[in-house]
């Protein structure tokens, strides 16, 4: 019996360095994702915007071929996604870090989508349940909003009913919608 080869690996392309993205994340990870993921799309049920979810390549760059591959990406532009790609500016970015991505979704890719004009773009940690709220103000990133969850109903901090509203579209969730496993 033979084995069917993977049409595609998991990768991105930074300044012309391949950084492979498997083995596949935490399904803590992917549980999240995917949360935020159904909550943004049937949010934008009557509009022009479509989301993805770790399967279209953001192709941020005109100079040169390179790409990312965003956990969650917005997309209202549709004339700017050709065959698996998008060649726009996201509305929203997501990226839901693991031990292995950590460095490059808080460093280099954070500093890509700032540059690129990404409006809003959000930091998930699934193992501390927290999520880094940033928004784009005179060209660079501001964080505004900043949770970890407490789901402790008896704790002083309890914030799982938290609502988080996109600011690019009218799209809201709790903590808990997030990060219920």
């Amino acid at each position: 019996m033979q084995l069917r080869k993977r049409e595609r690996i998991r990768d991105e392309k930074i300044n012309g360095e391949i950084y492979d993205m498997s083995p596949a994340p935490s399904y803590q990870h992917s549980v999240v994702t995917n949360n935020i993921n159904c909550i943004i799309k049937a949010g934008l049920k009557n509009s022009m915007c479509l989301v993805f979810m770790e399967n279209i390549d953001y192709k941020y760059s005109k100079e040169n071929d390179d790409y990312l591959e965003p956990d969650i990406i917005i997309c209202c532009d549709r004339n700017a996604i050709r065959g698996n790609a998008y060649y726009g500016t996201p509305k929203f970015v997501a990226e839901t870090i693991s031990p292995s991505t950590v460095k490059r979704d808080r460093g280099i890719k954070k500093n890509i989508y700032e540059t690129s004009g990404v409006e809003e773009y959000w930091i998930i940690s699934p193992i501390e349940r927290a999520v880094e709220i940033y928004y784009l103000k005179d060209g660079k990133y501001e964080i505004e909003e900043s949770y970890i969850l407490d789901d402790d109903e008896a704790s002083e901090h309890y914030n799982s009913k938290q609502e988080i509203t996109l600011r690019a579209l009218p799209i809201t969730m709790t903590l808990e919608d997030i990060f219920v496993i």
